[in-house]
């Protein structure tokens, strides 16, 4: 079995096509793309760049209009080979762009996990790391070195400055700015985001303990509303919430923030 490709579309000889792949109209491969079994390219998408390496795993399903591993944008970017690297199982709509990284910029290598939905017109530019089971609803736009963690959902219109970091399970609302980093198991909104309570119907949806979502909650409570600096919540909550991994990694990821939590 062969790859069936439209012949509208032009591939590049430096690509390498799974036997099952789909490229419907219109679309254009360029480049160093690896393209896994079981994708589809639906009409009018773009892969790659004439410099970067794109590698995309199995069964990832990219709608009309699409355009992803171009170049970064970036004003210090000079041709140089950079990287994006895309999981398993993702769905890439109408319209959605993705930049590979920038070695000047940073790391030099987008990623994005497995299991994503990226709805339309959004953007994912140079160095950002998405993790698995990640939702971005339409139009939002991410800068570059941006990090989400597994399961994390955004809803519409949002946008994140460079070098945001969102844990896991997190929740930002719709027509969010964010401009500093999330707490894992947190809902945040606004302009820019602050986070507002815990998000304990998403931990309860993905099976947390009653223990858990309660140690969570009481977490949140005291980094948001106990008035105190981060080091001093974080001391509390040691111990008022007890020492389970749910709670050792809200603490971990607070010490760890670089740019500052939003609060």
């Amino acid at each position: 079995m062969s790859a069936k490709i439209h012949p509208s579309s032009f591939i590049s000889p430096e690509a390498k096509i799974a036997d099952d792949v789909v490229i419907g109209p219109f679309c254009i491969v360029r480049g160093k793309v690896t393209l896994g079994k079981g994708c589809v390219l639906e009409s009018h998408v773009s892969l790659g760049n004439e410099f970067g390496i794109v590698e995309i795993g199995e069964r990832n399903i990219f709608s009309a209009g699409a355009v992803v591993g171009g170049a970064p944008q970036d004003l210090s970017y000079k041709n140089e080979p950079t990287r994006l690297i895309v999981g398993n199982d993702n769905i890439f709509r109408e319209m959605v762009t993705v930049n590979c990284g920038s070695p000047k910029a940073g790391w030099g290598t987008t990623r994005i996990g497995n299991h994503c939905l990226i709805m339309a017109y959004s953007h994912v530019a140079h160095d950002c790391t998405i993790g698995d089971h990640v939702v971005i609803a339409n139009t939002t736009q991410l800068a570059g070195h941006v990090t989400f963690e597994d399961h994390v959902k955004v809803g519409g219109i949002c946008a994140f400055n460079q070098f945001v970091k969102v844990g896991m399970y997190a929740y930002i609302a719709g027509d969010s700015a964010v401009n500093k980093d999330i707490l894992p198991f947190t809902i945040a909104q606004g302009k820019y985001a602050v986070m507002r309570a815990s998000n304990r119907i998403g931990m309860e949806r993905a099976g947390y303990s009653k223990e858990d979502v309660e140690a969570i909650n009481r977490a949140v409570r005291i980094v948001t509303k106990g008035g105190g600096t981060v080091d001093e919540s974080i001391a509390r909550i040691r111990q008022e919430c007890g020492s389970s991994p749910t709670v050792e990694k809200f603490i971990e990821f607070a010490v760890s923030s670089s740019r500052g939590l939003a609060l």
